[in-house]
């Protein structure tokens, strides 16, 4: 199954933040598996090897999450 897992990054849209050892927090546009790329945000290593936990999102779930964002008083 493990053998199964495919990912490619096509397009590194930016650094949320940096972290310890290299690592850090990226919004990329991301295909998993051969399917359609999509919005995804989580820690990769220096190599892009590597990955912690994360989040896609859809265009459109992206837009939601912007326009929520926008609405917050930070």
């Amino acid at each position: 199954m493990a053998d199964d897992f495919s990912f490619e990054i096509e397009k590194n849209l930016g650094v949320v933040s940096e972290g310890k050892g290299g690592w850090n927090l990226e919004l990329n546009l991301v295909s998993w598996g051969g399917r359609p790329a999509k919005y995804d945000i989580r820690s990769w290593s220096p190599d892009h090897q590597k990955m912690g936990k994360g989040s896609t999102f859809s265009a459109e779930e992206l837009k939601a999450l912007k326009n929520l964002l926008n609405s917050l008083e930070i």
